[in-house]
């Protein structure tokens, strides 16, 4: 069985692979940047995909965290409780993002990114402003599937 120090070392480990594959993904990303063109229509569409590629990257590595946790032998159940309980809340988080982007692009938006936090919603829409109408319909979309009320929803727009 695991000492405690020993699982701590492991656990050390793993978020630090975590971090350098968030390093190594950011900077592979920056470079096929660099290397191609310019177009305001090309780097706002790469923004869009770069922030999908980071999110996916990022909720992979937690997912393989979270099941190394279940399938080890040395873990507690509490942890493994633990463990199946955050899985359960990614994919439904996963889920309610897909939707609201979703609901979001029918709307008449060109590309949309959702993302959560503990308090907030954050809306980031393609466009280079966005109106009152716009800003409405977004909010709207956000409480109905979220109940999250107006101050907790962030709507950016990104050119």
């Amino acid at each position: 069985m695991f000492t405690k120090k020993k699982k701590i070392v492991v656990l050390v480990s793993m978020v630090a692979l975590l971090v350098l594959t968030g390093f190594l993904n950011l900077t592979l990303n920056k470079q096929a940047i660099s290397t191609t063109s310019t177009e305001e229509s090309y780097s706002t569409q790469s923004f869009f995909e770069s922030y999908r590629v980071d999110r996916n990257t990022s909720r992979e590595q937690q997912v393989l965290y979270y099941k190394a946790v279940l399938e080890s032998e040395n873990s507690t159940e509490e942890a493994k409780k633990e463990a199946e309980k955050n899985l359960s809340q990614m994919a439904a988080k996963q889920e309610q993002e897909l939707v609201l982007e979703g609901y979001i692009l029918a709307k008449g938006f060109n590309d949309a990114v959702v993302s959560f936090t503990d308090n907030y919603v954050n809306v980031m829409v393609k466009s280079s402003e966005l109106n009152d109408a716009q800003v409405a319909q977004i909010v709207e979309v956000v409480q109905e599937q979220t109940a999250k009320s107006i101050d907790n929803i962030k709507i950016i727009p990104v050119e």
